[in-house]
């Protein structure tokens, strides 16, 4: 493949994908190296960090060039997956716009920063790291001329309600995920049952039984999550808020989520 081919097709990329793409046509190492460095002196390429590189548009001031963050988010390391807010973000489904993205890694890496924009690794949870796509719902898109890797939307309604720090808090989450007008509930109870809190089960299953009729949840749907809901009662998050018990799911809901106030104040 010639190596304007690669740029076209390849927006952002790693150093050893494009040398394993330059080299199978049976150039050197060498010479693929030699290439990089002369696109990154004449401006066609930008150095986003060591080993990774984006491809600048033509007449575009390197300086200025836009580096798409999910794009780059999934490069960041080999089996990057961007989740939580910044997946809703992807697939159009937030309430505030945001320049912090989250992607889950089964590596231990840091934040990453730049040009304004944060990067940060979230560990695989471990009851999904053994199991085919993280326990399901890894999504490979094409996207901004090349390919990312983003948690469905089914995934990401789990994993906020899992983490919802990672989506900004309580009213955020509420308020994005009440953009989604469709969730497969199948997805969503497969994946939620195999990351194994009792917790996220519950909260869940309060956040499908608030929305039934616009999610067309089932009774079935919550018998399911019923089973594996907390065998005691449990506060909604770490803050100890008080309020109230939601009997069927085990799980004291602040006022503020069980009445959504924040639309009070909208």
């Amino acid at each position: 493949m010639r190596t304007i081919d690669y740029f076209e097709t390849h927006p952002v990329f790693g150093h050893d994908e494009f040398v394993a793409a330059h080299t199978a046509g049976g150039r050197s190492v060498f010479t693929s190296n030699n290439l990089l460095a002369k696109h990154l002196a004449s401006g066609r390429l930008i150095r986003v960090r060591r080993g990774l590189y984006a491809v600048v548009p033509r007449g575009v001031d390197p300086d200025k060039a836009a580096v798409d963050p999910y794009l780059l988010a999934s490069r960041l390391t080999g089996d990057a997956v961007v989740a939580y807010h910044a997946a809703l973000q992807f697939h159009g489904k937030t309430y505030s716009v945001w320049r912090r993205f989250h992607y889950l890694t089964g590596k231990r890496v840091r934040p990453f920063f730049f040009r304004g924009m944060e990067f940060v690794p979230v560990q695989t949870p471990r009851a999904v790291r053994s199991l085919p796509q993280w326990g399901g719902g890894i999504l490979e898109v094409s996207h901004a001329g090349g390919k990312a890797k983003i948690a469905s939307l089914e995934r990401t309604l789990v994993d906020v309600l899992d983490m919802p720090d990672k989506c900004g808090g309580w009213e955020e989450t509420w308020r994005s995920l009440e953009m989604v007008e469709f969730f497969d509930l199948d997805a969503v109870i497969s994946y939620a049952t195999a990351l194994g809190s009792s917790l996220t089960i519950a909260r869940l299953g309060f956040f499908l039984e608030q929305h039934r009729d616009t999610l067309m949840v089932a009774d079935n749907h919550l018998a399911l999550l019923r089973r594996h809901a907390p065998n005691q009662p449990r506060y909604f998050d770490s803050t100890r808020e008080s309020g109230k018990l939601m009997a069927q799911w085990n799980l004291i809901v602040p006022e503020a989520v069980l009445n959504r106030s924040w639309e009070e104040a909208a």
